[in-house]
């Protein structure tokens, strides 16, 4: 799941000529398109949302989708994959303090927060070497701007996060396969209407070059990252306390800094090793405090 995630980040700097909205339109209106065909595909055994399902379905598709990974997107654009990727790596974090079972202190979670936060500085400070090391230069403004919409993607996907485990804990009767499929039909719907109003025409889309990198692009993340990672997020989710279930998120981060780095053609620092270790351990540590 998280390797599938991970893709996510890399996407909008492999097809940067497209535009973030373009991307995501793609990206999600294939993720509507195969939860559409895995619906309908058994015409006889199609279980309609009732109205609150659907309403469920349409605000968390934008919470945890659409509207996540527009500003993501932006965010990755304006700053980088390194620092934006570290912004969503506090998500565990965020769900761990919100999203605790009763009975479970903070003290037995303190060693995975310490270990979690440790490694995100240290990967920080390690991105942040790594890009200065290199001569680059930073238009800090822009950066700035990019660390904003990031921020604004982690709590969008927190909320999303959270409030997604309640709901499923709530309705045990829901197949997390079909949910799966309802928020992947909302998703779809509002990535057709955010393309329309806002997306390239499809002459604008025809010019721009690395034509059929943006189609496999838009497929692999929309079927990948998007449908059969959040069908294994909701087993997840019922399975486990939103608190540890956050921890998952870690492996995302991860992924994206590794996919990041061969993107740039580079191998890690001995900080971002480091860094990476402890957020390994800061997993482990959780798991062990959940038990």
């Amino acid at each position: 799941m998280g390797a599938l995630w991970g893709l996510t980040f890399v996407a909008p700097r492999m097809v940067g000529h497209f535009g973030m909205v373009d991307i995501t339109a793609a990206r999600f209106a294939v993720f509507g398109a195969v939860s559409a065909l895995a619906v309908f595909a058994r015409p006889a055994a199609v279980r309609w949302p009732t109205g609150p399902q659907a309403l469920a379905a349409l605000g968390l598709s934008v919470l945890g989708f659409s509207g996540y990974y527009l500003l993501l997107a932006f965010g990755i654009a304006a700053a980088g994959t390194e620092v934006p990727s570290l912004i969503i790596g506090t998500i565990p974090v965020w769900m761990m303090l919100l999203g605790r079972p009763v009975g479970l202190h903070m003290r037995a979670l303190l060693p995975g927060l310490l270990l979690t936060g440790a490694g995100i500085a240290l990967m920080i400070w390690g991105a942040w070497s790594a890009r200065h090391g290199a001569g680059g230069g930073v238009d800090g403004a822009r950066f700035g701007w990019g660390i904003a919409l990031a921020l604004a993607a982690m709590a969008s996907w927190t909320v999303y996060g959270l409030l997604n485990a309640a709901w499923l804990q709530r309705h045990t009767e829901l197949n997390t396969t079909d949910w799966a499929n309802w928020l992947g039909v909302a998703t779809g719907l509002g990535a057709l209407l955010l393309w329309v109003v806002a997306g390239s025409d499809a002459a604008t889309l025809r010019a721009q070059p690395d034509g059929m990198l943006f189609v496999w692009i838009a497929l692999a993340s929309g079927f990948g990252s998007s449908w059969l990672a959040t069908i294994l997020w909701n087993v997840a989710s019922q399975r486990l306390s939103a608190s540890l279930c956050g921890q998952l998120i870690v492996s995302e981060t991860l992924f994206a800094l590794f996919y990041s780095f061969v993107w740039d053609g580079r191998w890690p620092q001995a900080t971002e090793w480091v860094a990476a270790l402890l957020f390994v351990l800061g997993i482990l540590a959780s798991i062990k405090a959940h038990r």
